[in-house]
């Protein structure tokens, strides 16, 4: 009985940690009322029929999370010439300039553009994608691209 409060409590906190309890579907809900219905049944006495709703939800949350975080990731593109002289001019920085030096430059923008200072989300993102774009070309070697 310990173990599946335990168990339940972390499920809450994996649900609050990640975010799932503010943009919550049906589905959702659905798996996690299923999860309830299968931690009551195991608390009566009856884990082998609350077990697999249990295992079920917790299945399910798992695809959730592993698929949201397949997706999440953008696609890496290659840095071109043009794009990288397009992201060091966006960030006022010379050809020559190191990881330091666009690690200064991002901050000094992203200060002055961030949405939460007046300046508009698609700024500061296309800042943030020029300040990626070049550490990963510094990264990689700047000899490339």
């Amino acid at each position: 009985m310990g173990w599946l409060a335990i168990a339940l409590i972390a499920l809450a906190g994996w649900l609050i940690w990640t975010g799932r309890l503010q943009r919550m579907t049906v589905k959702d809900g659905m798996a996690l009322g299923a999860a309830l219905v299968g931690a009551v049944m195991a608390a009566k006495g009856k884990p082998v029929a609350g077990l697999p709703l249990l295992v079920g939800s917790a299945l399910f949350f798992l695809a959730r999370s592993r698929k949201g975080r397949a997706q999440g990731r953008p696609p890496v593109v290659p840095a071109t010439a043009e794009g990288l002289a397009r992201a060091r001019a966006l960030l006022g920085l010379p050809p020559e300039a190191d990881a330091k030096a666009v690690k200064a430059a991002h901050r000094r923008l992203i200060a002055s553009v961030h949405p939460d200072h007046g300046g508009t989300e698609a700024l500061a993102a296309e800042i943030n994608a020029a300040r990626d774009l070049l550490l990963r070309h510094l990264k990689s070697g700047p000899g490339q691209a």
